[in-house]
């Protein structure tokens, strides 16, 4: 049966996307490969350690606590050691103690991983030592009964576990400023795609792309926190890895930014319910209004490259003070409410980005509140 012309048409599109997406699959795996290695190495490593050095028999503990503390999740490797380890400890101990008493089966089991799991929580844990808790009571309650050596080992097969796979992380440890990067670029991307995008539904009069460039804004937020886990994980490595001390003056630049990016992403979301509003009653909206949401546009974009170390710092306060300018001077034009609103959200996210720049936050008000005055347009 031949193909409609409307089929052949989907077929390229069908196409590029199979191919886009097998391209970020790869870039994904390269990203990862680091953190794949250091899996692999610790998990064998600690096997090693545990079994040729201590003379364990079955020390699954030791690889299984590498795997939990590296993992492919990058953020706070140390805190989750501490977890797994404290985790293990209060597993077997819980464990141990009713399968002495009760030996093992079904209803042991049920009240073993109960108990472990009420006393990880008790104990104020977190998730990976909660987890840990119940995992480590499971194996004790199902496994033959273990005398206290046996329960011994366990704990120091852990201990072994997390103790090389931060000694892997801290000798061969991921770059923190290429991981901050692959997250906060594609943000600031698709911020600034989305500022352009609310500029063209607002000169085009489209209610149909305006709500499009609203649900884009709304997908920011997931990137955001993704960009934040990743500050918090550079920040970590950087403080036990003495070889990555000198990326500290490149990261503070990221951890500066990064609030007034979150700030400047929620403005963009109210400026384009803002931009729906204007064109649902038809009013007015300035060209030098819409120019003014292209030149935040422009200052996203050039923020992303002051960020990733080109001296861009001077081009994005110019044209986040272009837009604060441009917006100011649309309501010599017109006063209608939706613009005032659209106005408002241009300087406050003008705002934002100047903070992102580092600059105090009285300062960067007063710049962008005097900026129709200083600034020729």
């Amino acid at each position: 049966m031949p193909l409609s012309p409307t089929d052949t048409h989907r077929l390229p599109r069908k196409r590029d996307r199979a191919l886009a997406t097998a391209r970020g699959r790869l870039a994904a795996l390269r990203f990862a490969s680091l953190r794949i290695l250091q899996i692999c190495v610790g998990a064998g490593l600690a096997w090693l350690v545990a079994t040729k050095l201590l003379g364990h028999s079955d020390p699954f503990f030791a690889p299984i606590a590498v795997v939990l503390v590296l993992g492919l999740a990058i953020e706070r490797r140390g805190h989750r050691a501490v977890e797994v380890a404290a985790g293990v400890a209060l597993g077997i101990a819980i464990a141990d103690l009713i399968v002495q008493v009760t030996g093992t089966g079904s209803w042991q089991l049920v009240l073993v991983v109960g108990l472990a799991i009420s006393a990880a929580v008790l104990t104020g844990g977190g998730t990976m030592l909660v987890n840990q808790a119940a995992v480590s009571a499971v194996l004790v309650a199902t496994l033959p009964a273990p005398d206290f050596a046996h329960s011994l080992e366990r704990f120091i097969d852990a201990l072994i576990g997390g103790g090389i796979a931060l000694g892997i992380n801290t000798i061969t440890p991921v770059n923190p400023i290429r991981l901050v990067q692959r997250h906060l670029e594609p943000l600031l991307a698709r911020l600034s795609g989305t500022l352009v995008d609310i500029a063209d539904a607002l000169q085009n009069g489209s209610r149909e792309e305006m709500a499009a460039a609203l649900e884009r804004a709304r997908s920011l937020d997931p990137a955001v926190r993704e960009m934040q886990i990743a500050i918090e994980a550079a920040q970590e490595t950087i403080s036990m890895t003495p070889i990555r001390w000198s990326s500290q003056g490149r990261l503070d630049l990221f951890a500066t930014a990064s609030e007034p990016i979150d700030l400047a992403i929620r403005n963009t979301r109210v400026l384009a319910r803002a931009s729906v509003r204007a064109i649902d009653l038809d009013e007015y909206v300035p060209p030098m209004a819409v120019d003014s949401i292209r030149d935040l546009a422009t200052a996203v974009r050039s923020l992303d490259q002051h960020l990733s170390g080109a001296p861009a710092r001077s081009d994005t306060l110019k044209a986040a003070l272009h837009a604060a300018a441009r917006a100011s001077a649309s309501l010599e034009e017109t006063s209608n409410l939706s613009v005032s609103v659209i106005v408002g959200q241009v300087r406050s996210t003008a705002t934002d980005l100047l903070l992102g720049l580092g600059l105090d936050p009285d300062e960067a008000v007063e710049e962008v509140r005097t900026a129709r005055r200083q600034l020729d347009i």
